[in-house]
This record gives structure tokens, sequence and C-alpha cells, in this order.
């Protein structure tokens, strides 16, 4: 049963002038040491940093919060699995609010961008 599902569009030009303006700052306040190093190694680092922002964005929508409650962007990490699937890893103060789905479910995540855009789209699975 789906509990949940979040979507969220970012423009990459908007990442990369704030990345261009802020740098560490905005960097440090957002992703973790293992995102930063993710896009950093990337051709185009502000595509990777943008499609992580709409992952975390899409998560918020997905559980019903806003960036003005308890969560922050940085409590969700955006990883890759060996063959480059992305995945959502969680601080701890997210699991309760996960918790309300009933028992553990499943997040699935969807990732995608072209020159101008970056998507993603989380859904939250109640498992049996």
């Amino acid at each position: 049963m789906i509990c949940g599902i979040g979507i969220d569009l970012v423009e990459i030009d908007r990442i990369e002038k704030i990345l261009k303006r802020w740098g560490e700052k905005f960097t440090d306040s957002v992703y973790s040491e293992s995102e930063i190093e993710y896009c950093q190694k990337r051709a185009h680092p502000p595509t990777h940093y943008a499609a992580r922002f709409a992952a975390k964005e899409a998560f918020l929508k997905c559980i019903g919060v806003g960036l003005a409650g308890e969560i922050t962007l940085k409590d969700v990490e955006v990883l890759t699995n060996r063959q480059g699937k992305p995945y959502l890893n969680f601080r701890d103060r997210i699991k309760p609010i996960l918790n309300r789905c009933g028992g553990t479910p499943a997040v699935h995540l969807s990732i995608t961008h072209t020159s101008k855009y970056a998507t993603a789209v989380v859904v939250l699975e109640k498992l049996s």
C-alpha cells in the first residue's frame, strides 16, 4: 500500500548560482560529506547537487513536512548503490516519521535530469 508520494523539480542553473555565491556554506548545510564527494567527482557537479536537492525535497513532500519543520535537508541523504541506483538514507530523527506509515516502510526513489532541470520522485510503501 502506498503511504506517500512526493515529487520535486529543480532548475540546475539556480543551484549553480547558489553554489557560486555560497559555496561550502551552502553545501555543508544541505549535503552530507558522501553527497558532496559524489557530486564533486562528476563532470558537472551542479547537475548532481540539483538532483539530490530535488530528492530531498520530494521526500519531505512525501512525508508531509516542510523545511520549516523539525526535519532539515541534511537529515536526508541521497546515496547510490554499486549499480548506480539512488536510494535514501536517513538520520535517526526521521525514523519515527516513517513509522507512522506502519512498521518500516520501503522508500523508493527515482532521479532524472536534463541540461536544465533535475527531478525526483519518492514513493513510501507500507510493507505487509
